[in-house]
């Protein structure tokens, strides 16, 4: 199954979960990687209602209001820095910049096209814990369930010194789309010869 086939799976994900979700405050929010996962889902809900009926003619005003959502939900810039792997480093500044933004700009039209088609499904969180002071990364876990299927997702989650989770990493049924993402880069850049501006150039939703 294609990597974009995964992440409408994920999308459903975080989207189908109506009835486990309950509004915190803020700063609960911010400090619970669990809780955050739940005020992501109300606000995820509120904008599929949205722009559901009048898509795809509203696609860029939607794609818009999904990335001001998950900019501070997703850590991209470390993602990106991830995928790019071994030519982060040889990579000037002005590059590693402009593939981060590339690179989150792909994340959320490939997403969104996910979540636009959304079904109910039901979805449970896995063994849900406590969070330890000063512990710095977790896992989340969640299984999403059709009548026939079980997806089991893990999110690799990250504690920054603002004390918010990010996300930085999403494993569906056992592919680990940080690790995905990296060797689509590796490929592109090896047929390219090196030439890291040819893949950045060439990075787009409809690559992912």
């Amino acid at each position: 199954m294609s990597v974009k086939r995964w992440f409408c799976v994920l999308a459903l994900s975080l989207t189908g979960a109506l009835g486990l979700v309950s509004l915190t405050v803020a700063e609960d929010v911010v400090s619970d990687p669990y809780q955050q996962i739940e005020q992501v889902t109300v606000e995820l809900l509120d904008t599929i209602a949205t722009y559901q009926a009048g898509y795809p003619e509203n696609e860029a005003a939607y794609f818009d209001s999904l990335d001001a959502l998950l900019r501070d939900r997703i850590d991209f810039a470390f993602i990106a820095r991830n995928v790019m792997g071994s030519y982060n480093k040889v990579a000037t500044a002005e590059q590693r910049t402009r593939f981060a933004a590339t690179f989150r700009s792909g994340l959320v039209e490939t997403y969104g096209r996910g979540l636009i088609g959304y079904e109910n499904q039901e979805i449970v969180l896995v063994k849900a814990g406590t969070v330890a002071e000063g512990q710095r990364k977790l896992t989340v876990k969640q299984e999403i369930r059709s009548a026939d299927t079980v997806y089991p997702l893990e999110y690799s989650m990250a504690r920054k010194k603002t004390g918010q989770w990010m996300v930085v990493n999403v494993v569906i049924n056992g592919i680990n789309l940080g690790k995905t993402f990296r060797n689509q880069f590796v490929r592109s850049a090896q047929r390219a010869g090196g030439d890291i501006e040819q893949v950045i150039n060439g990075w787009s939703s409809e690559s992912l």
